[in-house]
């Protein structure tokens, strides 16, 4: 490919693109490469931080930050919803009209919530006593409920994968026990967790832990539970989530994990993604089965990886080395191998940290360094290297133009009662 003045253009300004935007600036010269990053709103949302804030570990103002801050200076951002993006012509159509025209497209958009796909899901009761922690607002509602929730049967449920850091769901189980029994509320509690899979988790080595912790701590598992109805009025009856196989939970308070599914503009673009709306790649190498000049990272994507936040940062890693070989005319390098860690909060000052890839779990752990086994084992250190991640991820993997690095401060991590 020619190497001279190229054209970039980042569809999403999250952990993806605001990682690739930041790379790419630091590896292309302005005179070798325009990098624009598009996005409808202002507001990066440290989405693992949505988890802490119905249980008052994380106040919702710590976790939001201006999207246009956390990018280096040289990286033009427009706040822009997208409408398509059409690869014959290498144009992205903005839903103002105006269109813009990359060499090279990268889609970082992520995984959005589907609630309306769900019959009852916003229906009554939605956000009164049915609520999902997975966007600020619901996170914020939810805690609300918790705080005055005084017993009853509290249900968390998994509509379908994927959805967005697959271990949230079960994390919150464990942090709900904690929460009650700390206000001496766990035995007026019965809470359940209800999946659509076979176990607690989808690796096999974790799911068999997992479930054995749920059992451990009184909690109840449901699982192959396909939801089609959540019965949220209480003039109907009892509230309840049924199953397309007529299978019925019911509950006085649910936190219901939506469908997911990628951005609208993807099902509007020919040939650019799955049936989900997530972009067909190759998961090694990244690159869209679209077109060549177009990639995509992150929770947009089809790889059968965890759509979470560890994923993505190894992403960047193969994508912007990619990139740059296809913008130099060289041959992409095979090397994402979908690796993926996280530290998964059992509660009571404690966390696992699991460590897989696309053929192997657990792996030993690399990152960041060798972490070694045993990998399932709950210590107060992964706990408080879960809490502490937040300021990593600001201050190191996404420190904006006008926020210090290493040298900063590192301030105390908030802590749960032991």
């Amino acid at each position: 490919m020619d190497t001279g003045h190229q054209h970039i253009v980042i569809l999403g300004a999250g952990t993806g693109g605001t990682l690739t935007a930041n790379r790419l600036r630091s590896r292309l010269p302005e005179h070798r490469a325009t990098i624009t990053v598009v996005d409808q709103d202002d507001q990066h949302v440290y989405q693992p931080g949505l988890l802490f804030v119905p249980f008052g570990l994380a106040d919702p103002l710590d976790i939001v930050k201006p999207r246009h801050r956390q990018l280096h200076r040289g990286i033009n951002y427009l706040q822009q919803a997208v409408d398509r993006v059409e690869t014959g012509d290498n144009t992205v159509h903005l839903a103002d009209g105006s269109t813009l025209h990359y060499d090279v497209l990268i889609v970082a958009t992520g995984a959005v919530l589907l609630p309306g796909e769900t019959e009852g899901l916003t229906g009554p009761g939605w956000n009164e006593r049915v609520f999902t922690f997975y966007d600020l607002d619901g996170a914020t509602r939810l805690a609300e409920a918790l705080e005055s929730f005084e017993g009853g049967e509290l249900v968390v449920n998994v509509v379908d994968l994927p959805i967005k850091c697959p271990v949230a769901p079960l994390e919150f189980c464990f942090l709900a026990d904690w929460f009650f029994t700390e206000r001496g509320r766990r035995d007026d509690v019965k809470i359940t967790y209800v999946t659509p899979l076979d176990g607690a988790f989808t690796k096999p080595t974790a799911s068999t832990r997992l479930s054995s912790m749920l059992a451990d701590k009184g909690i109840e598992l449901v699982t192959e539970f396909n939801t089609g109805t959540v019965h949220g009025d209480t003039d109907e009856g009892h509230p309840r989530i049924e199953s397309w196989d007529e299978r019925t939970v019911d509950f006085d308070l649910a936190v219901v994990i939506p469908l997911h599914g990628g951005a609208p503009f993807v099902g509007r673009s020919p040939g650019l993604g799955d049936d989900l709306d997530f972009v067909t790649v190759d998961q090694q190498t990244l690159q869209s089965s679209a077109a060549p000049n177009v990639f995509a990272i992150g929770d947009a994507t089809s790889v059968p990886a965890s759509k979470a936040g560890s994923v993505t940062h190894f992403e960047g890693e193969v994508l912007v080395d990619n990139v740059v070989a296809f913008l130099e005319g060289h041959e992409l390098r095979a090397l994402f191998d979908g690796h993926a860690n996280c530290f998964i909060e059992t509660g009571f000052d404690k966390a696992m940290l699991i460590d897989f890839n696309y053929d192997t779990e657990p792996l030993p752990g690399h990152f960041p360094g060798k972490i070694g086994a045993p990998l399932l084992a709950e210590s107060k250190l992964n706990h408080l290297g879960k809490l502490m991640f937040q300021w990593f991820y600001w201050h190191v993997l996404l420190p904006g133009r006008d926020i210090p690095g290493l040298g900063s401060a590192m301030p105390t991590a908030g802590k749960e009662s032991s």
